[in-house]
């Protein structure tokens, strides 16, 4: 081989190698392409229209669309029907995360412990989140029924007519009638979720603690809850993130009545776009609720995270 085909040769695999280094780095985008598509189809232009929607006074029909600047934020900004609402989500995610959580842990903890009859326990356990919310509400609307449901039936057979109440009626106990399903529907999810975390958990260090006489409570406190921190984050921000962005199960409950007393801020939204026909305004709440629930996620994933590095 001459000095020139070698030098050729040598060229051409340089440009391979280049060729196939400028592919491998590519590849990633070429890969990430249709989801970032499909995120900003879905994602990015919903939300930029929206806030785009909130500068506008509009009842969503025709060409009658007004700017008219930022007046709908400070309305927003004076709504206490609004922060109220707001309020009533965070009242929702802390129980949520109080209540559900704990029972979830303790009922992963049982299950994974339980060796006979345990796969028929997590099918009844799972059973309220295979439910549809709709029917879900529907049926707890029945069951609280002032005049036939059950609660004030048993309360009044067994002789306690003070403690019947109109539990959806009543903007004293419509909020938490409402949250005591919400809890009772979601429990099964962080449950499973729980379980798969403690799945992975060693046998050998639960039967080497045992040998060593340790009870089960000084397991589940010293190996397994740590061993669940990470779960548990996660689980925190879901719950948060889930809670105030709620909607159906209170919707078809309470429409967020009575009184505004069980209002959220997704049934705000619904029924000022649906029911008044304020579009502009509607925009604005869910453009507030949006930037809300990102505030709240972070501060939430930033506590928990540093819970998770003290314990």
């Amino acid at each position: 081989m001459s000095v020139g085909e070698a030098v050729t040769a040598a060229e051409k695999l340089r440009r391979s190698r280049a060729g196939s280094r400028r592919l491998h780095k590519a590849a990633p985008t070429i890969f990430l392409a249709p989801a970032i598509l499909l995120l900003m189809v879905f994602l990015l232009y919903p939300l930029l229209s929206s806030f785009r929607l909130s500068l506008l006074d509009w009842n969503g029909l025709g060409d009658g669309a007004r700017f008219i600047g930022l007046q709908n934020w400070v309305r927003l900004a004076h709504d206490t029907v609004f922060w109220n609402s707001a309020w009533n989500n965070i009242l929702l995610a802390f129980f949520s995360v109080v209540v559900q959580l704990p029972i979830a842990v303790v009922l992963a903890v049982v299950l994974d412990e339980a060796s006979k009859g345990s796969r028929l326990l997590k099918i009844l356990y799972f059973l309220p989140l295979l439910m549809s919310s709709v029917a879900l509400g529907v049926l707890f609307k029945n069951v609280y029924d002032p005049n036939f449901g059950p609660i004030n039936g048993i309360l009044g057979a067994m002789g306690l007519y003070s403690w019947t109440q109109d539990w959806l009626g009543d903007p004293n106990f419509a909020l938490g009638s409402v949250i005591a399903v919400v809890c009772w529907q979601n429990i099964p999810f962080y449950m499973v979720l729980f379980l798969a975390a403690l799945s992975s958990f060693p046998r050998e260090i639960t039967e080497a603690a045992r040998l060593d006489g340790a009870t089960g409570r000084t397991i589940f406190w010293r190996l397994k809850l740590p061993h669940l921190q990470g779960t548990f984050r996660t689980a925190v921000l879901l719950a948060v993130i889930g809670s105030m962005r709620y909607f159906d199960l209170i919707y078809v409950m309470t429409g967020g009545g009575p009184e505004n007393a069980s209002e959220v801020m997704a049934t705000y939204m619904y029924r000022t776009v649906f029911n008044s026909f304020e579009l502009g305004y509607g925009s604005t709440v869910a453009s507030a609720m949006f930037l809300i629930i990102m505030v709240i996620a972070a501060v939430s994933l930033r506590i928990s995270k540093r819970f998770e590095t003290e314990v």
